[in-house]
């Protein structure tokens, strides 16, 4: 693969033709500190986002991050002082930290972004942000990927199994692996290591085990303890039935053109009723994207697509991608962040979906990349 060419001056006057193409679809343009504070990012994602944002500290704000993306602080904005429905936009460059420096993932890229916040139709506003992007987009002939994010939420949260294991399994939704290790755990199919089979043993005959328990990192007796008992009510906790964990992972490995893999996630609904309204969402959406001159007939989804990405996402996802260089990251991506909202407008939501565009990539990719 030849390599790809940067042009810095070239990518932020391709991004500028991108926030004009957005403000005449109805978009303010906002700003956004470079700095951000570190405590909001901590919240959301915990510790995990401090290996991907580069963090400094100030005498005065105390910690901070160069800013990760732009959507925390567009809902901040909103939520705070923001009318509905609103549109915003944005160019600028955002910062993460890459295993590879120097690769073809930056540490430093600009953005060019849209933001909806709708709670009228929100299925609709998913079809507008997609068919936008689409169509600014046609000229590179990019694949276009979706998925939902909510019908994997929604089948987890149905699961007949106790809310301390439902917790578990959203928190590593994003973790595939993870994920996956702890569904068969919770069927009773992965053996535990000696350790924790040791150590239920003891909890199960009754002996105290606090005194011997390793103490990991600051933790006090007091949160070992509440370890232990949660460790003993997860031991007594009964199996997920594995035939209903079969059909889970079989709905997650659903990847097929639009139409067809609604066809197969109808097919798992008799087993798992609870995803019904949220099946029934994405057939809406299939409509709304039609509705807007989306093919929908050639549009690829994915189960499991999204869940590597930022974890705010709990809707509808996509991403634009140069087939021919499966080396690249997203030229573009974007997806429904309706919890988001929620969290940052301490408990007063409204729906919000949106997305990004790298310029940079779009230059590099119309010249032969």
């Amino acid at each position: 693969m030849s390599p790809l060419r940067f042009d810095p001056a070239g990518a932020r006057a391709r991004g500028a033709t991108y926030l004009a193409a957005f403000q005449a679809a109805g978009a303010l343009p906002v700003e956004a500190a470079i700095l951000q504070p570190a405590e909001t990012l901590l919240d959301l994602y915990g510790e995990d986002i401090r290996a991907r944002a580069y963090v400094t500290s100030d005498p005065i704000e105390g910690e901070m991050m160069l800013r990760p993306d732009f959507t925390v602080p567009v809902v901040q904005a909103h939520m705070a002082e923001g009318a509905e429905p609103a549109r915003y936009c944005y160019l600028g460059e955002v910062f993460r930290k890459q295993e590879s420096p120097g690769g073809l993932r930056l540490s430093e890229y600009l953005q060019a972004g849209y933001e909806v916040f709708d709670r009228e139709n929100p299925l609709d506003a998913d079809a507008e942000v997609f068919a936008l992007f689409a169509k600014l987009l046609a000229p590179l002939g990019l694949r276009a990927a979706t998925g939902d994010i909510g019908i994997l939420r929604a089948a987890v949260q149905g699961l007949p199994t106790s809310a301390p294991r439902k917790a578990a399994l959203l928190r590593h939704l994003w973790r595939p692996q993870r994920f996956r290790a702890l569904l068969e755990r919770f069927a009773g199919r992965a053996p535990l290591s000696p350790e924790r089979a040791a150590l239920l043993r003891r909890l199960a005959e009754g002996e105290p085990v606090q005194a011997g328990a390793p103490h990991l990192g600051l933790r006090g007796p007091e949160e070992i303890a509440a370890r232990l008992r949660t460790l003993a009510e997860d031991a007594a906790t009964p199996p997920v039935a594995a035939a209903l964990v079969d059909e889970l992972e079989a709905m997650l490995a659903i990847a097929a053109k639009s139409p067809q893999a609604l066809e197969q996630l109808r097919a798992h609904v008799p087993a798992m009723p609870w995803i019904g309204a949220s099946v029934d969402g994405f057939a809406r959406r299939l409509d709304a994207l039609a509705a807007r001159g989306i093919d929908i007939d050639g549009l690829d989804f994915e189960a499991s697509y999204g869940r590597t990405t930022l974890e705010y996402y709990d809707g509808f996802v996509f991403g634009f991608y140069a087939e021919a260089r499966p080396d690249l990251p997203p030229v573009a991506s974007g997806g429904r962040y309706d919890a988001l909202t929620a969290v940052l407008g301490q408990g007063r939501a409204i729906p919000a979906v949106g997305g990004v565009i790298r310029p940079a990539l779009v230059m590099a990719l119309g010249e032969g990349g």
